[in-house]
């Protein structure tokens, strides 16, 4: 078995890198920071004993996703699992007064990934089976005026993702849409998360090797996320929006 990771150098994609290694799978790293991906692999061969290859992989260079794809199949001899896992929050102020700013928050978040997934999801389609895996976030279930750029493309990728399920079932490969909440990660490094608890990487990549292994279509992490998201979905508009969110 075999495991693709893209964005693999985040704290939560290196812990899911582990877990499909110690259930035996072979796996590539691919992230933009390469020597630190190389160190991973190493420690991933070191731990588990199983091939573990690192690649360069820029998510806004479009251009060279085929060939990124491509190689790593090449070396794990076909792709049983695949992880989207990179992501940016980007600077919201910023994003408001600068296009620029705003197209990298989109692309980072939802372009970049939709094309990566097109690649993976024609890949296991021609081997009949697979499982790709991408992740959201619960930003994306409703438009809030602190991350609505963020949001936005984290929605988008959902709403995506639910295309491409729906599209592939018949082909006998599975999407999993797994949208977080608070996780320990980069992106949340200051960020005052008042009462609610953050997820460790380690928890987070436990839960998504589970929801993979058992077919689901949609994970919240943790999973009271899912009644906090349908409680603020519920919420009517004309009160949603004199609301501070």
């Amino acid at each position: 078995m075999s495991t693709l990771i893209l964005g693999a150098t985040s704290r939560v994609a290196s812990r899911v890198a582990h877990r499909y290694a110690a259930a035996g799978h072979d796996v590539v790293l691919a992230a933009i920071e390469l020597e630190e991906a190389q160190a991973l692999a190493a420690d991933v061969r070191l731990r588990h004993q199983v091939k573990a290859v690192a690649i360069r992989f820029d998510a806004t260079d479009f251009d060279a996703h085929p060939a990124v794809i491509a190689e790593a199949a090449q070396v794990l001899g076909g792709i049983d699992v695949a992880l989207i896992a990179f992501g940016a929050m980007g600077d919201a102020a910023r994003a408001r007064q600068e296009f620029s700013a705003a197209r990298q928050v989109i692309e980072i978040n939802y372009s970049a990934a939709v094309s990566v997934a097109e690649l993976l999801a024609a890949h296991m389609v021609a081997r009949g089976k697979g499982t790709l895996i991408g992740i959201a976030s619960v930003a994306g279930d409703r438009g809030r005026q602190s991350n609505y750029l963020y949001g936005s493309a984290k929605g988008a990728l959902a709403l995506y993702l639910q295309g491409l399920r729906n599209r592939l079932h018949k082909d006998g490969v599975h999407v999993l849409t797994v949208k977080p909440g608070f996780m320990d990660t980069r992106m949340t490094w200051g960020v005052d998360t008042g009462r609610v608890p953050v997820l460790s990487p380690e928890a987070a990549a436990e839960a998504i090797f589970r929801a993979a292994e058992r077919g689901a279509d949609v994970v919240y992490l943790p999973p009271f996320w899912r009644l906090i998201m349908g409680g603020i979905r519920a919420i009517p508009e004309a009160l949603f929006k004199r609301m501070s969110l």
